[in-house]
């Protein structure tokens, strides 16, 4: 029997841990799991999000991830409640219902479900 990839633990830039861990608990509702000096977990229902230290904001600015919801308006009205201002969810043309969060240091996260 093939080998079975079970999950993906997305791997983002922390400028600042302190910075990352407030934004992330505070705005998009996910708590610590971990922090070592270097590297720090945070989780939220399911999803890991890692974070790797880095000083440079401009690798920060060009690292994503894509994370799928079972209800994006819910989860929007979530964080637009925890003081985000975000654009109301819309579809794309490859058929799944998105909104994106820049956290506090560039990284780019995209919430979507199949429209």
């Amino acid at each position: 029997m093939p080998a079975i990839i079970q999950q993906c633990m997305p791997t983002l830039v922390s400028l600042d841990q302190e910075e990352s861990i407030a934004f992330y608990r505070d705005r998009l509702g996910f708590i610590l799991q971990r922090q070592d000096p270097d590297y720090m977990i945070m989780r939220r229902d399911s999803i890991e999000l890692h974070f790797g230290a880095c000083d440079d904001r401009q690798i920060a600015e060009n690292t994503s991830c894509y994370l799928q919801v079972s209800d994006v308006d819910e989860l929007h009205r979530e964080f637009v409640e925890r003081g985000l201002v975000l654009p109301e969810p819309s579809v794309r043309l490859w058929g799944m219902k998105e909104f994106y969060v820049v956290d506090v240091h560039g990284n780019l996260l995209r919430f979507g479900q199949p429209a």
